[in-house]
């Protein structure tokens, strides 16, 4: 799938979701629910790697696909935070990561 097939589809389901509970999803929003996902990330980071308390140890696939998971949040609420500050986040990763654009600035 391509990626702005992805990013309209996460939009979507953002937008979906604000609607459905009744909030107020703008830029202010989607940065704090970055932090609590980057939190969620973590602790599910923490348990595959099993250092947390041995009570939240799963499976090996279920801790993975938890960290799956919490990995797409990650990058979802950034998908939605690009857009509330109008980034076109497909060509800010490319010129960042594919054609290093940084590297010519040297």
């Amino acid at each position: 799938m391509e990626f702005k097939k992805i990013e309209s589809g996460v939009l979507k389901t953002a937008r979906d979701y604000s609607e459905k509970y009744g909030i107020e999803a703008d830029a202010d929003f989607a940065m704090h629910k970055l932090y609590e996902e980057v939190g969620e990330l973590s602790e599910a980071y923490l348990t595959y790697k099993k250092k947390s308390r041995p009570e939240k140890f799963t499976t090996e696939a279920e801790v993975k696909n938890k960290l799956a998971y919490e990995l797409a949040d990650v990058a979802g609420i950034v998908m939605v935070i690009a857009e509330k500050l109008n980034i076109d986040l497909e060509d800010a990763i490319n010129r960042k990561w594919i054609i290093k654009e940084w590297e010519r600035k040297k």
